[in-house]
């Protein structure tokens, strides 16, 4: 017998509701009319004219991971409900002064219903920062959700709050296990189209990330998730020309922090020249200048982690990494690794002196005292925003502020000069 509660508001096609809660359901068409044109109730894309079947029924096409949506079927969603009431925050941590101000400013957007940016460094300590204003909602009976458009993040905050929070909290991404009722759910922004007017605060974590940066499709998820009454919380260490629009024109308040946790300036990316990566690579050989820099950097025993952007070439790497260093544990992750999470924590753990990534880790990991080497930096996949995020796994503790962080490349792009730009004004803001 499934529990009515875990479909408290959820949004799910006929088939995927047991029989016996239909009369307790709600309904909507699976498509609407607007200007002339058909839309989709789930996911609000405009439905086009080859999106039909045999039978001249429609279908939406953007929604389909989701399971198919036709238009002689119905939508059915059970009003959200009140939660227990409670004082789940355990955490014991301190915010700093700076902290502290942004996590009272947090705090005023949500009783004014406000929707409210916090623009914060790589290593400022966003996450604890929404700790207090998130525990004032749950005290209330409120729900809330913390999205990332990254796996990996949504599991890092998993971790985190449920070390700090006591009450129940749901993980939903692609591989997750199915949703059980909670008052805190963290999950990739695409599962919020399984849900319907559910949260009183939606929290947006790593904003600029791929595949939400500007994209109005996973927008159009966050609005239709949240409760007509509710606000909106993005968290970001690199904005977006989305947001900075909705700043100017009075959208969305801007919170800004340029101070890490520690009080302790942001590294700033230094440059070195390195035209022969590819081409010894092709040789099966590596550059001798990168393998005495990283020889002589394992010599300080703190853990290395090594950018590739390019996956194929990056496993390459790895392999010939491993050839010329016998003695050392070596990882390597991309998106397409299936024991990423495993060795993530390997390193972390100190198991692993060196990983090998690409962006994947770009952002929303911490790993204590850690060097950073980001190989062909010139390449295009590399952006501004990524470079930016890439630096700031540098120096984020407490115990190390600093650290080594280099850009090898053989030319400057544009996106290189821009972010170490950004690094050096954020530390001037920051007053360094």
């Amino acid at each position: 017998m499934k529990d009515v509660a875990n479909y408290y508001g959820r949004l799910v096609p006929q088939d995927e509701l047991p029989v016996e809660f239909l009369g307790l359901a709600k309904s909507l068409p699976t498509m609407f009319k607007q200007n002339g044109k058909w839309s989709c109730q789930r996911c609000h894309s405009r439905i086009k004219d080859s999106w039909s079947l045999p039978d001249k029924t429609l279908y939406c096409r953007a929604c389909l991971v989701f399971g198919r949506l036709v238009s002689d079927q119905f939508l059915y969603y059970l009003p959200q409900e009140p939660f227990t009431k409670g004082d789940f925050l355990v955490w014991q941590g301190q915010l700093t002064p700076y902290q502290a101000q942004v996590s009272e400013e947090l705090q005023k957007a949500i009783d004014k219903k406000e929707n409210i940016l916090v623009h914060a460094v790589t290593g400022a300590g966003k996450t604890e920062m929404i700790y207090r204003p998130l525990a004032s909602l749950l005290n209330q009976g409120k729900s809330v959700a913390v999205v990332s458009p990254r796996i990996d993040v949504c599991i890092e905050l998993y971790h985190r709050l449920t070390r700090d929070f006591s009450c129940p909290i749901s993980l939903l991404h692609g591989e997750s296990k199915a949703y059980e009722r909670s008052p805190l759910v963290i999950a990739t922004i695409h599962q919020l189209f399984k849900f319907y007017q559910a949260f009183d605060v939606i929290i947006i974590d790593e904003v600029d990330a791929f595949p939400f940066v500007d994209n109005d499709f996973l927008y159009r998820a966050v609005a239709l998730a949240l409760k007509p009454d509710g606000n909106k919380i993005f968290l970001t260490a690199t904005s977006t020309d989305r947001l900075d629009r909705a700043v100017k024109t009075g959208q969305l308040r801007r919170v800004q922090l340029a101070r890490r946790f520690h009080d302790s300036p942001l590294v700033v990316p230094s440059l070195t020249w390195l035209d022969d990566l590819l081409e010894k690579m092709k040789q099966k050989r590596l550059p001798k200048k990168l393998l005495e820099m990283i020889e002589r950097q394992q010599l300080t025993s703190y853990p290395l982690l090594i950018f590739f952007p390019h996956i194929q070439l990056g496993q390459e790497f790895y392999r010939l990494l491993i050839d010329f260093l016998p003695d050392k544990k070596i990882g390597f992750v991309s998106s397409q690794t299936p024991e990423r999470k495993d060795l993530v924590e390997q390193f972390r753990q100190g198991n692993l002196n060196v990983l090998i990534s690409t962006t994947i880790l770009e952002r929303g990991v911490t790993f204590p005292c850690v060097d950073v080497f980001v190989l062909w930096s010139n390449h295009k996949l590399y952006t501004r925003s990524s470079l930016v995020q890439i630096s700031g796994r540098v120096g984020r503790s407490q115990e190390r502020p600093t650290g080594q962080l280099i850009f090898f490349h053989n030319g400057k792009t544009k996106a290189m000069v821009a972010a170490i730009k950004e690094i050096k004004v954020m530390n001037q803001v920051g007053g360094f």
